[in-house]
Formats: structure tokens, sequence, C-alpha cells
């Protein structure tokens, strides 16, 4: 299996030798190329649905050992900023794939407002008095 290259000397604070070096380590997140994340953000920008986006949280999860926690913040939720979006620290996990992944979520939910909608109901949000 291909392992992601390493990031030029002190432009990541990713931990990937520490990592490499750890034999007992999970080790998956290392397997996310940069062709791979490519398609991984690709494939976030164009969220179809709510059960999409959660699918999306479980793969990355089992593949890679991501944790995606995606809920309306805890002001109020205005625009598609007010969506918190939070992973989990991950040794392994390149500081610019850490700032990729909720940027192009957010792009998919604004492709997709429904998916927002969808969100801030499943949260209570609009739920009926």
């Amino acid at each position: 299996m291909t392992v992601r290259q390493p990031c030029p000397p002190g432009a990541c604070d990713c931990e990937r030798e520490q990592l490499l070096d750890a034999p007992d380590a999970d080790q998956r997140i290392l397997h996310l190329t940069r062709q791979e994340e490519k398609r991984l953000l690709e494939r976030l920008e164009n969220l179809q649905s709510l059960p999409d986006l959660e699918r999306m949280q479980q793969l990355m999860y089992q593949q890679l050992g991501i944790r995606l926690h995606v809920a309306p913040g805890h002001t109020e939720v205005k625009t598609m900023r007010g969506i918190e979006i939070v992973i989990d620290e991950l040794p392994g996990l390149c500081r610019k794939t850490r700032k990729l992944i909720p940027t192009a979520i957010r792009k998919g939910l604004e492709k997709q407002p429904e998916i927002a909608y969808r969100l801030l109901d499943a949260h209570d949000l609009f739920r009926e008095d």
C-alpha cells in the first residue's frame, strides 16, 4: 500500500516520522496520499445529502482513522460558518489537510444548503413546540 510522502521540513506538525517509527500505532492516515486527498476533498465538496455526509464521516474513520464532527455551532447559525466542523487530533494528519477538509465540507454545504437544513433539524433547532 502506498504511504503519503513527507511534508517539506518545517512545513508541518503531523508527526509522520514518529508514527512510522511506532510499530503498534494506527497508521491508516498515512495511506491518504496527495492524490487520494484530492479525491476526498472533491467528494466532500460534492456532498448530496446529510446521509451522504454521515457516510463520508464513517468512511473517513474506517479507512483513515479521521474522527470528524459536524454540528451546528454553539452560537446562532446564520451562515455556513456557523456550522462547527472539528477533526480530532490525529498523529500523521497533515496540518494543510486538517484545514482543507472543513473548507471542502463548507463548500459542499454551500452547494447543497438542504444538507445544512437537515443538519440543523437533526439537532432539534427547527423543532415544533
